[in-house]
């Protein structure tokens, strides 16, 4: 795979390849008020269906949530965490 170096030389072989940009990453939050399993399989269930999210951690006792994907954005995962009943840690 072609390897981005500023040359603005065009990858020989593109098919296949994601958009510019759309390359996939992990973020961590926070999450404040999960005490139990079924914490887990709420917030783990609500960022799930944020577009672009291809894949959720929970780890309950650090509070915090790995997700993984590309497109999306953390007020979208603010809004599932919400919709989930609880909230993101400010900062």
């Amino acid at each position: 795979m072609c390897q981005p170096c500023g040359c603005d030389t065009a990858a020989a072989d593109t098919a296949g390849a994601e958009a510019p940009g759309a390359a996939e990453g992990v973020r961590v939050y926070t999450v404040e008020g999960m005490t139990c399993g079924h914490c887990v399989n709420s917030v783990s269930a609500e960022v799930g269906r944020v577009p672009g999210v291809t894949g959720v951690q929970v780890d309950l006792e650090a509070g915090r949530v790995s997700v993984s994907g590309s497109g999306f954005d953390d007020a979208a995962i603010g809004g599932a965490v919400r919709d989930a009943g609880y909230a993101l840690a400010a900062g």
